[in-house]
């Protein structure tokens, strides 16, 4: 029953992570030298919805901690101010982002209603 719940966590925490990186980004348009930066989304993704459960005391445990995302500078080409940061990409990123938190806080809230109702039969 939690797992879900969990993964769900893990998930809006990564987005929420993920939108502060790129309103800085966005805030640094103009900032000369200034380099964007992003969570490795992917990883980050993949340690919010894989979960290793250890089933018998010979198994590998995993390190705590795993789900922290990982921020990285964003290699694209520098301007002549040495700013990499391209507006149009950041709010592309943004728009993807809203929509992927948006979708799990509607899957948290969906699984929230569906225990409400198994609860009160």
């Amino acid at each position: 029953m939690s797992d879900i719940f969990n993964t769900l966590e893990r998930q809006i925490h990564a987005a929420n992570v993920r939108h502060g990186v790129i309103a800085s980004n966005i805030a640094n348009v103009d900032t000369p030298g200034f380099k964007a930066r992003d969570v490795k989304f992917d990883e980050a993704l993949e340690t919010a919805t894989i979960e290793l459960r250890k089933t018998s005391p010979a198994h590998m445990g995993y390190a705590e901690g795993a789900s922290g995302e990982k921020v990285a500078v964003d290699s694209r080409p520098s301007w002549g101010d040495g700013n990499n940061v391209e507006l149009d990409v950041e709010v592309a990123k943004m728009t993807e982002n809203a929509i992927f938190f948006q979708t799990a806080v509607t899957l948290l809230s969906t699984n929230i209603r569906m225990f409400k109702t198994a609860l009160r039969r």
